[in-house]
């Protein structure tokens, strides 16, 4: 028998979707976005970093370019540096992991032969994989103490935003990258809709780009950086969503109106875009300055997947889910006369890691749930039937309000 609170959150919910599309059909303004914990969820005992960001470890900087052009491009480059220096001299530990391998994740082998990252990390569209290599390639040649290099190691993350995007026409170039590694830079990150995350979908509401932080009781910093596109059943804070918030309300399409030149957005009713609620991948960065050897960072890589799992994500079979985990830490960093010779490194051993792996997931957690919070009800145009393609963005309100209602809630009121 439903409880009381329980038939309140499905008759607030049930008045959002159309609130929303009436919004958007009025061609109005959303009501401003926020970050997830301006909703109240709790997100571990450990503090955030000053900007929430993976850009609180020191060195770290994300540069992104969003596409957003016409009826139907809506895709962008998100580019992340370990540090500002020339990586190819100065090489950063680091491992990857995989929990599902549906991906065309560009650089995997040699970083796990080699345990190191060489250049920028890139994330962007599934069809743009090769734009990414090539434009990681012009920088990475161009940096001066570079001249002599005849390889590189690029490595260049995807997820497919096909649903939103013309992926086909394979927007991004060579430049667009080269543009998101040259503006990388320190402070507050852009989240939502914005770079890589321009076109992404979460749990069929609009997804994207979402970073939080951590910093450890001994000074050190772990920072996440994620490109949602996944599904299964939402959860935030320990609260069950996925039934309250059903996909087939927030995702429509339209069919092409004779002489229409651009989207509009889908009025309250249009049927909804057929999509697996399950499919759908996601890349996961996670930075941190702690001394770590590339074994120990594998390890905190695959504790990034506790955060992705307590989303309710389905880790499905066309999921493509990836973390790259890298320090900044100058003590185990691989330069030149380190690489040439014998040498010593100080690194944390492997009893003083569990700190940094609950830090990895709820930062990854909270980076997620960033994602969707801050990202924005998109429309576009399918580019092979012409429909009007919506997806909205989370409702804010109704899920401050499921939060305070449904058990199992993990939050502080606001």
């Amino acid at each position: 028998m439903a409880t009381p609170s329980l038939l309140l959150a499905a008759a607030l919910l049930a008045t959002a979707p159309a609130t929303v599309a009436a919004r958007d059909t009025a061609g109005t303004a959303e009501p401003p976005r926020e970050r997830a914990r301006a909703l109240g969820i709790d997100f571990g005992t450990l503090p955030p970093g000053p900007a929430n960001a993976i850009t609180d470890v020191p060195g770290v900087r994300v540069g992104q370019v969003t596409r957003r052009e016409g009826d139907g491009i809506r895709t962008g480059v998100t580019a992340i540096l370990p540090h500002g220096g020339n990586l190819f001299q100065d090489k950063v530990p680091a491992a990857i992991v995989v929990a599902n391998g549906f991906g065309k994740l560009a650089g995997l082998s040699q970083v796990q032969e080699l345990g190191e990252i060489e250049t920028p990390i890139l994330l962007t569209n599934t069809l743009s994989v090769a734009a990414g290599i090539a434009g990681a390639l012009d920088w990475t040649l161009a940096q001066p103490g570079n001249e002599r290099v005849r390889s590189a190691n690029t490595i260049v993350g995807e997820t497919n935003d096909g649903e939103l995007n013309d992926i086909r026409g394979r927007a991004i170039t060579a430049a667009d990258v080269r543009r998101a590694i040259e503006s990388a830079g320190t402070g507050p990150v852009a989240e939502g809709a914005v770079g890589a995350g321009t076109g992404t979908i979460a749990f069929g509401w609009k997804g994207g780009i979402g970073t939080a932080s951590r910093r450890l009781p001994d000074g050190t910093t772990l920072g996440v950086l994620v490109q949602s596109n996944f599904g299964g059943f939402l959860r935030l804070g320990g609260v069950e969503l996925g039934t309250a918030l059903p996909p087939a309300d927030d995702m429509s399409r339209q069919p092409a109106r004779t002489g229409t030149t651009g989207p509009s957005a889908a009025e309250p009713g249009s049927s909804p875009a057929p999509r697996s609620s399950a499919d759908g991948s996601i890349m996961i960065v996670v930075a941190t300055d702690a001394p770590l050897s590339d074994r120990n960072l594998r390890r905190l890589a695959f504790r990034a997947f506790a955060g992705l799992a307590r989303t309710g994500a389905a880790f499905s079979n066309g999921s493509g889910d990836y973390a790259i985990a890298f320090s900044t830490a100058d003590a185990v960093r691989r330069m030149p006369a380190r690489r040439s010779a014998a040498a010593s490194v100080t690194e944390i051993p492997n009893d003083l890691m569990t700190p940094l792996f609950v830090a990895a997931a709820d930062a990854a957690e909270e980076a997620i749930a960033n994602s969707l919070t801050m990202a924005e009800t998109t429309v576009s145009r399918d580019a092979a039937t012409g429909e009007t393609v919506t997806v909205r963005a989370l409702p804010l309100d109704t899920v401050r309000a499921l939060l305070r209602l449904l058990p199992g809630k993990r939050t502080k009121e606001r």
